[in-house]
């Protein structure tokens, strides 16, 4: 089986006028298809510059990053991208912000539409679809915000925190329904968090960066024992805490 996506020796410094800063150092990983990969490091290390490196938003100095064999390139509709705030348009209803990014693209067609509508049944927003978004919950806001971006059928799911702003019950909960989405819908997914516990309990993988500039500390390859796994049902796995025990180490070796 071939990754679908390399990331290979991959830098990227900042220029300002007080000098260059290292952000990232020779970062080599690949992702397979279907496999979701956590992302956790230091405050400032970097996650979501790397995030934004493989969305096309960045351009690495030097190194290469290939989706499907293809380098990504600004403007990438094969990457989709959830951030820190759900950024759902108030004065939309939540049908019309899942819809937003089809409209951009002028691909309303008849079977993008019929998919809209067979995920918002799905995952329990069809009877919130003429709901402004101040009327959900955090949690409802960020499953809209999802299923915003799987309407556009990406190739790669990238997640940038996106259950930071929640309370920690909510938080457990969300990160759970979107993971089973996501399990589900079979993309590939990266996540970046600063939550040693929700990067174990949804990831096949966990990847640890140093601290700035960021390097590839260590892969750890996530086996739990229990049966049908879910993000939820994962923290009560045996080896749960020998894992966390593992990456908090990792984490505080040069603290």
């Amino acid at each position: 089986m071939k990754p679908v996506l390399k990331v290979r020796d991959v830098c990227l410094s900042y220029h300002t006028l007080s000098g260059e800063t290292p952000a990232l150092s020779h970062i080599s990983f690949d992702l397979m298809p279907g496999e979701f990969l956590s992302i956790v490091g230091p405050s400032g290390c970097g996650k979501s510059t790397l995030l934004n490196l493989i969305a096309g938003l960045l351009s690495p100095e030097s190194g290469s990053v290939t989706l499907d064999g293809k380098k990504i390139s600004a403007g990438s509709t094969e990457v989709g991208y959830m951030l820190q705030k759900d950024h759902l348009l108030e004065w939309r209803s939540i049908y019309r912000n899942i819809l937003l990014g089809l409209e951009i693209r002028k691909e309303l067609t008849p079977q993008k539409l019929a998919n809209t509508e067979a995920l918002l049944k799905t995952y329990g927003l069809d009877r919130f679809r003429d709901a402004k978004p101040s009327q959900l919950s955090g949690g409802m806001r960020q499953r809209a915000a999802l299923i915003r971006t799987l309407v556009l059928e990406p190739e790669l799911l990238l997640l940038d925190e996106p259950f930071s702003a929640l309370d920690y019950q909510t938080r457990l909960n969300v990160s759970d329904d979107i993971g089973k989405i996501l399990k589900t819908s079979g993309k590939p997914a990266i996540l970046v968090t600063h939550d040693i516990s929700e990067a174990i309990s949804m990831a096949d993988r966990v990847l640890i960066l140093s601290a700035r500039p960021a390097t590839v500390q260590r892969i750890v390859p996530i086996h739990l024992d229990i049966k049908d796994r879910t993000p939820f049902s994962s923290r009560n796995a045996p080896d749960f805490k020998k894992y966390f025990n593992l990456i908090w180490k990792e984490l505080n070796k040069n603290a």
